[in-house]
């Protein structure tokens, strides 16, 4: 993506129910509730389901990650996640 294209152009990197692991450490920036500022949502390599998919500042998606060992829902950016492979 070049820097003047803006990511809701494209359709979602990934959808409802997708299975993604995250790429980094996951805090707390103040915005999920009953959490302090800091405190970490998700590890690097922390698997989680899309659950909803929503925008942020009308340029980027934010994907709605269920992990479910934390029981946490954290929205995350497309750089912040990648997809994970079903084995069949």
């Amino acid at each position: 993506m070049q820097s003047d294209e803006l990511e809701l152009d494209l359709p979602p990197a990934f959808e409802i129910g997708s299975k993604v692991k995250t790429r980094k450490l996951i805090r707390n920036d103040g915005t999920y509730p009953g959490q302090e500022i800091g405190a970490t949502l998700a590890k690097k390599g922390e698997i989680g389901y899309i659950v909803s998919i929503g925008t942020f500042l009308q340029n980027s998606y934010i994907y709605a990650v269920h992990f479910i060992e934390k029981g946490f829902i954290v929205g995350c950016r497309k750089k912040e996640l990648e997809a994970v492979e079903e084995i069949k």
